[in-house]
């Protein structure tokens, strides 16, 4: 089951699920939108990592598929990976590929994915790679 935006913000006042900081504008119906942590332009046919300014903690019982917004994929770009297992901890590094025309300049604080929250029925483990914890862009390790 995806999680609502009355679900997320109240997993979030329980203290259950972490997106910090939060900014109510990116909270969507059933999603929560990831902003970039820094400027960042996407050249023409190349994968640029980016940080999100979230930082985020998943427990147990969510996971999250992360898609890249409609808005910027109208320009031409592509979000590479795109999954959060439960227990994950930290900033989320995103790959975006540029495949339009022109070069895509990102501002600090755009909204440039969603992040979709779903349930996990019965998880018996959580997230231990090698990705806990990052803070800014994490190369492959």
């Amino acid at each position: 089951m995806i999680l609502s935006s009355s679900e997320i913000v109240r997993r979030l006042q329980d203290g259950d699920l972490v997106i910090e900081p939060y900014h109510s504008a990116s909270q969507q119906p059933a999603s929560y939108d990831l902003r970039a942590a820094e400027d960042t332009v996407l050249p023409r046919g190349t994968c640029t990592l980016v940080p999100s300014i979230e930082r985020v903690e998943l427990p147990a019982d969510l996971a999250a598929t992360l898609r890249c917004r409609s808005s910027l994929a109208r320009r031409g770009a592509l979000l590479g990976g795109g999954f959060v297992d439960p227990g994950f901890r930290g900033q989320l590094t995103l790959c975006l590929t540029n495949a339009g025309t022109e070069e895509i300049r990102l501002a600090k604080g755009d909204r440039i994915v969603q992040m979709i929250l779903q349930e996990v029925l019965n998880g018996d483990r959580l997230y231990e790679g090698r990705y806990q914890d990052s803070r800014g862009v994490v190369h492959t390790r």
